[in-house]
This record gives C-alpha cells, structure tokens and sequence, in this order.
C-alpha cells in the first residue's frame, strides 16, 4: 500500500513537471484550426507560390482540433487554414510547436494575396525565426474587416507532424511562460538527481553513482534535445549541431541506462549470461552513435528509435527477473524502468505516427523518466544509507569520544562569542554576523545601527556597579524584544533553541541590523521602536532613565566593510540630531573624525590665521522700486585646490570649536565691506551676515557684537545677522535670550530658510527679528506649483502681520520674480539678480545697475 501512495504521489510530480503543450484549448487566446492539407511527392516548381497552391482543388480536411501527423514520409506537405480576427486582439502569433521540422515555410494571406512570409526550420540559423524559440513562431496583426489565412509549406527527413494553434500575443507569452517554468522544474529535477549522484560519487569512488549520473543526463539530454531547448541556448548559429545531437541523443541516453543497469543489479557476479546481453546492447547503441555521424539523418532517427524501444525492453525484462532472483535493489528498479520503457515506447511510437498525439504520448518520456529519476534516486540513496549505517556503527564509539570534546570547544566558543553579562553576541559574533550577511546578500542595501546608553555611569555612581549590572541585563532584554520588532531586522544570532537581535558591543552599547530598504517602507514603526527604547527601566521601584542615543550607517552608502559602518553608525550616534532626536543617520560632513576632515580642521585653522578666505556678496533687491537695498555675505576659500562648499567649511568650523574665531572673523571682514560699499557711493546698502547656532550659546557673543558695533558707529542699522530656522530650534531658550540682547543694542535680526524647519508660530512671533528669509526650496518651483504660490502668499501675508519684511530667496528668473511683487513680496535675492562675486566684481555690477536705473528714470 505504501508503494502504490508513492507511486500515485510521484505520478503527480510528473505530471506538473511536464505540462501538456497542447492543453491551451481551456485558455482563453488559443484556437487550434480546422486544417486543409496536401501531400506531394517531389518539391515541383509549380508547387512553389502559394497563391497557385490555395486554388488546387486537393486540399483534404483533417477531424477539427486534429494535429496533422504523418509519420516518417519525405513528401511536401501544405497545410491550409483560416485566421480568427476577433475585435480588440490584432496581435496574434502562430505557433508550429513541434521543433524538428528541417524546412517551414510560413505565408500569410490577406483577401488572397500574400501580406507576410518567413522561412525557417531546424537545418536554418535560429537567427531565421521571428522569435528565439524551440518553437517556430510567427507573429502578425489582422484588421477585422479583411480575411485571413495561412499557407504552410513543410518538408522534413524525420517525423511529419505539425502542431498548430493560433494565439493571442498576450494569452501566448503567459503560456509559453507557464510552459517554461512547468519544463525548468522537469530539468531542475534531473540535474539535481544527476549532481547528487556526482558528488555521492566522488565522495565514495562507486562507480554505480557515477553511470546512474550519466544515465540521467543522457535522458535530460535527450528530452530536451527532442523539445529544441538545447538549440537556442547552446548552439542557436550551427543547426548541424542541433540535428547531430538529435542523433545522438537516443544511443547515448540508453548506453548510459544499460551501463547504470549492469552495475547497480550486478549482473556480472548475479548473471553473467544477462551481463553479456546488456554488454551486446551497449555494443550496438555506439555503433548507434557512429552511425549517426555516418548515415543520413533519417534512417539514423528511425535506427536510433528502433534501437531505443528493444533496449528499453530489455532494461525492464531485467528488473522483475532479478527482483525474482531475490536481488533487493531489483524491487524499485522494477518499477522505475516499467514506467520509463512505458513512456519511451510511447514517445516512440508517436514519432512512428502510429499513435495519435496527446499529452501521455507527447510527454510520455519525460514523465517516465522523471518517475525513474526519482524512484531509483530513492533506491540509491537507501543503498547509500545501509552503507553509511555500516560506518558509523563502526566509528561509533570514536564520536562517543569526541563528543566531550566538542562540547567542551562549544563551551569555549560561546563564551568567546558572547558578552558574560549580558548574554547577547558580542562585537566580535557581530562583526562576523555582518561579515557573512554582506558577503551573501551583497546586492542589497543594510542599515548597522548602534544604541549607547548614556546614563549608564550615572546609574553605577548612584545605585553602584552590581546593581548597574543588574539594569544592562534588564535593557539588554528589552533591546533585544524591541529590535526583534524591527522592519526588516537580521537576528544577530539564529540557533535552534535562541535567536537574538541584539549584540553587546562594549559595557554601553548594543548594535543591530535591518534591511534598509524595508525600514525606510515603516518610518512609523521605527518611531515607536525608538520610543520603546527610550521607556525607562523599573528596577528597585525606581524608573530608570537609559536617555539611549542611536545612529545608522547604511550599506554600501557609507561603508563597504565591517569596520567602518560600525564606525560611522558610532559617529551618528554622537551627532547633534541623534542628541536632539534619539536617532540619526551619518552624515560624511558630520564626521569630524575622518581623516579628510581632520586634515581640513587644520586647513581651516591656517587659512584664518593667515587671512586666506574671503567674502562674495549676493545682491538684494527691493521689488518696490526695483532698488538694491543690500548685500548678503557669503564665505569662500579662494586659494584651496579642491574647493569646498561653504557649507562643509561651517560644518567643520562648528565641529571643530573654529566657528567662533571663523564668524568673529566673517563680522569684521563685512565692517570692512560696508566701508567700501559706502566710499563707492552706496551708503544706503545694509550687508547680511550668516552667524551660527553655535554662536547663540556662547554668553560673550552678544558682547562682541555690541562692541564691534561701538567701534563702527558708521554702520549702524545696516549690519544684519542672519539665524536660520532651525538652528533657533536647537536651543529656543538660549537663542531667544541672545537674540532679544542683539535687538536692545539695535542690530537688526533676520530669520534665514524660513520654511524648511519646524519651529512654531508661537515661537516666531516673539522674536526680535525685523527679516523674514523665504526659504529657496519654497521659490525654485513656485511658477510650476500651484501648492508652492499658496505658501509662499500665505507666509507673505503672515510676516506683514507680524511686521516683518519678507525676502525671497533663490529667484532663478523674471517670471518668478514677477510672480512675487504680484504677491506683495519686499525683496528678492538669487541668480536673476547676480550670483555671489568678490567685492570689485560688486562694485562694477552696482556701477552698471545704477547706469540701468537711472536710463529707466
């Protein structure tokens, strides 16, 4: 009974492998036509235009939905039928689904007269066919309103058979997918059986896995030769080959069995009298295959074909005789070989044309080799499994031995690999766990983040260092249920009895790894994990505070290696956004710890010292009365070889403690500026300048201001300080205290980038500012978005309210620029003005502007 299950279950395997081609009559798309033919003796010239053809009065019909199939004849066939043009589907294909045809001749006909023609068969290029197939396809479009039909010329040296149906593009490109797939499984079963049974070989040097590998690969080879897989892929420009190897494929596959055979049942020590039969069948399958180089192509298929069916024959004649002889192995072969000769000699006799075409005589090969692929690979693998039982009895008390050893090596290795305390892996398994992750899945993108808990010393100095033990192993657990939550997290470490998230990177720090791609698709489950994290620890009735801070180093964006995306993910967990929001991401212009920006610090640090930068000026014109009204100063680095944003050269300035020198610097070069502006003739000229949130924490700021100011009482008014947005937000208390201490000595105040932080209105309208800065991200687009001309009209009517002046920045043209006097706006300032330019170049474009205003006055 178990058997027959087996069997029955198997038989299922089969038949999904090896779909049937022919079965598309249940799909939608697919027509198989009523076919006309006509069968001549000799290729006549008169037998060659298709249009003299159609109007012969010979044609024969064949049963509808019948495959034309004759058999091994040399005749020319004509096969005559209609074309459907159903409305909405114009685009159809023809497909001929039998490959080993030498010579199709393809003619469409549209009301009688020949629109389309293709030439092909397997003694021609594959590059002779519309599309790269085993099949002969032929792709075409009808018009409803005309009469189609086709004209196929076929002529071959093996069977005559001619398999036609008309399809849909779209319904055929998802079938002939289908098809595919269903025959790549087929394949993938084969070449598993036949590299199981090579490494099997290889491992125990018998030759019997060895001739059962070849006797699989004679038979994938076989199979896929008969369906033409083999020409387009392995020899698609020599059709000499694909013929040759049709040849071939028939002799080889059943040597092959026959040497499987022989070894696998012993037939030299079981039987030697059927030992010398098997040995005269492999005798007469070479000469098979000398012959196929020898003979002409026909009379070596029909050779091969009739060799194959005795030899199959034989091969299952082979099996119940030996299972009676009481040869175990013989039991599987039995049956396995039965099924296998069953479908060849159908296989065969179909190619004969002695039975008609169906899916079991189509594909009666394929599903009787799949079953003795599988069954003999069971019996094989038995065989293999009493020869394997046998030694490891024998070593069995060896492994006893070894077993205390290895335990002991596994203790060794967990403590290695893990942190004592907290029992998570620790850096080492992390890195070698992130190693090994790269290395697979190289082609995605990973995020290495890190967590450091940094109220972990407060913790030991209050509560001392057992009990600050006590609360890592406590956040260690919460860690690793919180990261196990995460979108798209690897585990750390994946065991059959634990796996964790986590990794313990030193006392303070933990480390994880999520799909990057995958997070980024859940920003609000990140959120609520970096929440969770942040929940205090309840130990000893007290709610602990971890204040944990995370930063991320994402793979390959930031790092390549191990090394360096821990880190990175470090030197984000120690920026000013991961202190301000518990997570950020690395930044390189961030990272004060890089060489290259170490190296630029002392730039930065020489170039101040020996007066190397240098200001440009943007010009700000009024929309009033189209007035420039002021400069903005902006920071260069002239002399540098590879220049440097000035953005980057604020980054490192802040970082590195030279942002105080640098904007002390920045004021007294735009003191100096403005006097040159006011000799030139442009007292009226106020210059901004850009100064840092890093300055709004400094107490003697505002000091410095006033006492610069004191000395130059000549600028009064017309030295503005710029603050962006965002930087006010970093410490709101503070800025707002040093800014209210620059409006009492009369320093007028702008707020920079408006629009692109997060303050509130709450906070803006109590500043002492007299400037509102539109932010350039908000003007870029606002002749394009209509979203973009609301905003900006809102916040313009907005600041009025409050009393601010507003400025537009990035006006890149005139359109734009128009656009926002029509809003109401005060003052521009971008490209369609000038661009940045040193001082001179300023003073020339003032010159020139002025020429121009006074030419429109």
């Amino acid at each position: 009974m178990l058997r027959t299950v087996l069997l029955f279950a198997l038989l299922g395997v089969a038949i999904i492998v090896v779909p049937d081609a022919r079965a598309g009559l249940v799909h939608d798309g697919h027509v198989e036509p009523a076919i006309d033919y006509i069968l001549f003796p000799d290729d006549a010239p008169g037998i060659r235009d298709p249009v003299q053809v159609d109007r012969l009065g010979q044609w024969q019909s064949l049963a509808g939905g019948e495959t034309p199939n004759f058999g091994y004849i040399q005749d020319v066939a004509w096969f005559r039928f209609q074309v459907p043009t159903p409305a909405g589907a114009p685009h159809q294909i023809l497909e001929i689904s039998y490959p080993q045809l030498d010579s199709v001749h393809i003619y469409l006909m549209r009301d009688g007269k020949q629109v389309g023609e293709m030439e092909t068969g397997d003694r021609l290029p594959m590059s002779s066919r519309q599309l790269r197939h085993p099949h002969f396809l032929y792709h075409y479009t009808v018009d409803p309103g005309h009469e189609y039909r086709f004209l196929i010329r076929v002529q071959t040296n093996g069977a005559l058979q001619v398999p036609i149906s008309i399809w849909q593009r779209d319904a055929f490109f998802n079938h002939i997918s289908e098809v595919d797939q269903a025959h790549a499984i087929y394949y993938g079963i084969l070449i598993t059986v036949i590299f199981f049974n090579l490494f099997v070989f290889l491992a125990m040097r018998e030759a019997t896995y060895l001739y059962y590998a070849l006797s699989t690969f004679g038979y994938l080879f076989l199979l896929s030769s008969l369906r033409g897989a083999t020409y387009p892929v392995l020899w698609p420009d020599n059709p000499w080959l694909q013929n040759q190897s049709m040849m071939m494929s028939v002799p080889i596959a059943v040597l092959f069995s026959l040497l499987f055979a022989r070894s696998f049942l012993e037939l030299r020590r079981r039987s030697p009298r059927l030992d010398r039969v098997v040995r005269a069948g492999m005798i007469i399958n070479l000469l098979a295959i000398l012959g196929s180089f020898l003979l002409e192509y026909n009379i070596s298929m029909r050779l091969s074909v009739a060799l194959a069916i005795p030899s199959c024959l034989l091969l299952t004649f082979i099996g119940p005789l030996e299972w009676f002889r009481g040869n175990r192995p013989a039991k599987l072969y039995t049956i396995a070989w039965g099924l296998l000769t069953l479908g060849s000699a159908m296989t065969a006799a179909n190619k004969y044309g002695w039975i008609p075409t169906n899916f079991v005589t189509e594909f009666g090969m394929e599903i009787g080799s799949a079953l003795e692929a599988l069954l003999l690979t069971i019996a094989l693998a038995a065989r293999l499994y009493q020869e394997r039982e046998d030694k490891v009895n024998a070593r069995e008390s060896q492994l006893r031995a070894l077993a205390a050893r290895r335990k002991a090596e596994l203790r060794m290795m967990e403590q290695a690999l893990h942190n004592p305390l907290t029992g998570l892996p620790n850096r080492s398994s992390f890195e070698l766990q992130l190693q090994d992750l790269l290395a697979r899945e190289s082609s995605k993108r990973h995020a290495v983040g890190i967590v450091r808990i940094n109220n972990l010393d407060t913790i030991t100095r209050t509560l001392g260092h057992q009990n600050a033990d006590r609360v890592m192993e406590l956040a260690a657990r919460r860690f690793n249920g919180i990261f196990r939550d995460l979108p798209g997290v690897h585990p750390t470490e994946l065991g059959e009895s634990r796996c964790f998230h986590a990794a313990s990177l030193e006392s303070a720090a933990f480390g994880f790894i999520v799909d990057a791609d995958e997070a980024r698709r859940q920003p609000r489950r990140i959120i609520e994990c970096l929440e969770a994290i942040r929940t205090p620890i309840d130990y000893l009735g007290m709610q602990l505070p971890l204040e944990p801070l995370a930063g991320v180093a994402v793979y390959p964006d930031h790092g390549t290696d191990t090394n360096t995306l821990i880190r990175k993910a470090y030197v984000a967990q120690e920026s000013d956004i991961a202190r301000d929001r518990g997570l950020a991401y690395y930044h390189p212009e961030q990272d004060s710890y890089s060489a290259d920006r170490l190296t630029l610090a002392s730039s930065l640090r020489d170039a101040l010292r020996k007066d190397e930068l240098a200001l440009f000026f943007q010009p700000k014109q009024s929309l009033v009365d189209e007035r420039i009204v002021g400069v903005e100063a902006l920071i260069r680095w002239p002399g540098r070889k590879t220049p440097t944003p000035a953005d980057q050269i604020i980054a490192v300035a802040e970082q590195t403690g030279l942002i105080k020198p640098l904007t002390r610097w920045v004021l007294e070069k735009a003191m100096v500026a403005r006097s040159e502006l006011v000799a030139a003739g442009y007292p009226q000229l106020s210059v901004s300048v850009n100064i840092s949130p890093n300055n709004l924490r400094e107490q003697e700021f505002p000091l410095f201001v006033q006492r610069l100011m004191s000395s130059h009482p000549q600028h009064t008014g017309k030295i503005i300080l710029e603050v962006t947005e965002t930087s006010m937000m970093l410490d709101p208390a503070n800025s707002l205290r040093a800014l209210r201490s620059l409006d009492y000595t009369g320093i007028p105040l702008s707020i920079d980038d408006f629009g692109s932080g997060y303050s509130s209105l709450s906070y803006i309208k109590r500043l002492p500012a007299r400037e509102i800065k539109i932010d350039r991200s908000l003007i870029t687009d606002l002749t394009l978005q209509a979203e973009d001309r609301v905003i900006v009209q809102t916040t313009i009517n907005m600041c009025h309210d409050l009393g601010y002046k507003v400025v537009a920045e990035g006006v890149e043209d005139a359109e734009t620029a128009e656009l926002l006097a029509g809003m109401d706006c005060d003052m521009i300032q971008g490209f369609h003005l000038a661009s940045p330019q040193p001082m001179e170049a300023l003073l020339k474009w003032l010159s020139r502007q002025g020429d121009r205003e006074q030419r429109r006055a």
